[in-house]
């Protein structure tokens, strides 16, 4: 067995069945006590900031995606706050320019993936049956680089410099000659920084899915979340270059002395636009899609049916990524473009709607053939679908060229924008907190609450982002500060003020409730919702090495098999805790990537410093060339180099010895 550890997992190729007997290890034995002493974080603030757990990771992950939905919350409400009147004064142009800008930069990339990131981190081993995921370290490197680059961000803010160009950044406006202060380099730098932990992160989920399912859990087992947040990692990995390429020939252009975007020096404007959609046209799927994935894995239980047409909603996934890459053009419509290439991109446009009708009909479906039971995560989740429809109709409207010119850097535009970003994240995000809250922490949030917010949230949405497609059909124009009476915009204005401020109390209560249920919540139990998929298989919240044995399947719904084919739900238990033992060190079991044959033992890290202390010095490193301290840069990359030989330096493993099997203490 290999001795090393690191952050990518050690294999050893020794036979299976010789080294890891099969067996059933039962709650409170001494293999059971030997494992969590084995996985389990030590307490304090060196296991706070020396941990890999997933589970931790994604906890966090998620608590800090709802600070930032809470901060991009309050700037939204400055700003409706602004405009709820015409000629206001509450701010000034500039701030205004800031407040949007960072309202922007915090929903779309602080909120909206890394809170998906958070289910994902947390369920993914769970559900697919491992002890963690591929590369642990380079999991808590991801969240480190993650906060990191978030603060990197806002730094500027309190000092009045933050980036003020909007979140698309366009140039020449965010050129130097039109902004000389830190505040866009800081932007472009933060983005460069906070490209590294979105790739990484997707590294992580793509060997994840490949190499560490659950024994029998082929490809055409896995749940659709699996599929969404592995199809938006994909696609991570060939957008965010792009996007990252951009701001750092953005920040070369204004501290260099490049000219890519510069005009009069033979630069083209236009490039920064192609690369920038490259990349953020794809980004709406990406935080739709592993949202996507949790309305179809959860609403099925509620409707206490397997989900209608599986195989057509997992191709629909990955068909909805791929059309993603070849529409970018249709947020160019109005700079010039050939006419063919706007037929081409229109036609894609409309054509992409396709496999999100597909997914569409599958919810509608297993809702009209189930037995619906109207538990609070089902209200998030059917109005999740009725919110995508209007989305996903109001997008397809802009794909038409003509219309899109009318219309473009208008209203309409900013009220699809939140129908899509906004309706399609949250409300399956928070449909999954409650489903999962339980899984989180063994506790249940409250039905009468949880109702309650529902309703608030939804009408105060509607009432907020409606109007905004009335005031884009009047002329309002999108990114402007304030507006003159008689303009006809006043009562739409008013509306969507109002609205904003029900939605956001929706939220706060919805928050509320969560606080509340954390500590005096009902105990839960191991699998309250009768769920049938693996996660809900251990105890509520998870013990620290998940599964005391790898599992094995044989389905789709593994903990519904036994009832839908011989009504024995007791059998089919049983055969779930069939596995290999896996007790010789943080251990994990490695598949093959079609059909999930035990292959290899993976060696798993320790917890350790290294990922914290490289995401610190990659982050002074990025603040040094924001500050143009080369010296100080020079002597931030030689600590990173450090940090990484650390990491990767050479551990002695476990003593290999025989292990025992396991019995059970009922057998």
């Amino acid at each position: 067995m290999a001795d090393t550890t690191s952050s990518s997992s050690t294999a050893t190729r020794e036979p299976l069945e010789r080294i890891m007997p099969r067996g059933v290890v039962a709650r409170g034995s001494a293999a059971e006590a030997r494992l969590r002493e084995l996985w389990e974080t030590p307490p304090g603030w060196r296991g706070w900031l020396s941990t890999v757990d997933h589970k931790r990771i994604g906890i966090r992950y998620l608590v800090t995606a709802f600070v930032f939905l809470i901060l991009g919350g309050v700037e939204a409400l400055i700003m409706r706050v602004q405009l709820a009147q015409p000629n206001g004064t509450l701010l000034t142009p500039e701030q205004y320019n800031q407040l949007f800008t960072m309202h922007g930069v915090t929903m779309i990339f602080l909120y909206a993936l890394p809170v998906l990131s958070g289910f994902s981190n947390y369920l993914w081993p769970l559900i697919l049956g491992a002890r963690d995921m591929a590369f642990p370290r380079l999991n808590a490197f991801s969240y480190w680089i993650f906060l990191f680059a978030a603060i990197f961000l806002y730094a500027s803010f309190p000092l009045g410099q933050a980036p003020d160009a909007g979140w698309f950044n366009y140039v020449p406006l965010s050129g130097l000659e039109y902004s000389t202060g830190p505040n866009i380099d800081v932007y472009a730098l933060g983005m460069v920084l906070l490209g590294i932990s979105t790739t990484v992160g997707a590294v992580n989920f793509v060997v994840t899915l490949l190499r560490m399912r659950a024994s029998g859990m082929s490809l055409d087992r896995i749940p659709v979340l699996v599929w969404g947040t592995m199809t938006a990692s994909c696609g991570n990995l060939v957008a965010v270059p792009s996007v990252s390429l951009a701001f750092l020939m953005l920040w070369m252009d204004r501290r260099i002395g490049t000219h890519f975007f510069d005009v009069s020096n033979g630069g083209r404007a236009l490039l920064w636009q192609h690369l920038f959609w490259i990349f953020a046209h794809p980004w709406v799927y990406v935080v739709v899609l592993p949202a996507m994935g949790i309305v179809s894995d959860a609403l099925p239980v509620f409707c206490r049916r397997p989900l209608v047409g599986y195989g057509p909603v997992a191709l629909s996934t990955i068909a909805t990524m791929l059309i993603g890459f070849v529409v970018w053009i249709h947020h160019m419509f109005a700079t010039g473009i050939p006419a063919l290439a706007l037929s081409l991109f229109g036609a894609a446009s409309m054509a992409i709607a396709v496999p999100s009708a597909i997914a569409t009909f599958a919810w509608i479906a297993t809702i009209w053939t189930g037995r619906p039971v109207f538990r609070v995560p089902f209200y998030y989740f059917a109005g999740f679908v009725l919110l995508f429809v209007m989305g996903g109709v109001s997008g397809v409207m802009t794909a038409a060229v003509p219309f899109d010119w009318q219309l473009t850097d208008t209203y309409f535009v900013v009220a699809h924008l939140h129908y899509v970003l906004l309706g399609i994240n949250v409300f399956p995000v928070i449909g999954g907190v409650y489903f999962w809250f339980p899984k989180f922490t063994g506790r249940m949030m409250s039905e009468r609450i949880g109702k309650l917010a529902f309703w608030i949230m939804f009408i105060g949405f509607n009432v907020a982002f409606f109007p905004m497609h009335i005031a884009g059909l009047l002329g309002m124009p999108r990114r402007i500060y304030t507006y003159a009476p008689d303009m006809g915009w006043s009562t739409v204005n008013l509306v969507t003020s109002v609205g904003s401020f029900v939605l956001a109390l929706g939220i706060l209560l919805f928050l509320c409730d969560l606080l509340y249920s954390l500590r005096r919540g009902a105990a839960a139990g191991d699998n309250p919702w009768d769920a049938g998929t693996l996660e809900w298989s251990t105890t509520s919240p998870p013990p620290p090495y998940n599964f005391a044995v790898a599992p094995t399947v044989a389905s789709r719904h593994p903990l519904w098999e036994g009832r839908m084919e011989e009504e024995d739900r007791d059998g089919m238990r049983s055969s779930l805790k069939e596995g290999f033992i896996l007790d010789q060190g943080r251990e994990a079991l490695g598949t093959t990537a079609l059909e999930a044959r035990p292959d290899v033992i993976l060696k798993m890290p320790e917890d350790s410093y290294t990922p914290f202390v490289l995401g610190v010095f990659a982050t002074l490193f990025f603040a040094a060339l924001a500050l143009l301290a080369w010296w100080f840069a020079a002597a931030t990359l030689i600590g990173c180099a450090a940090s990484l030989v650390v990491w990767l330096w050479p551990e002695r493993g476990l003593i290999q010895r025989e292990p025992q099997r396991v019995q059970d203490a009922g057998s």
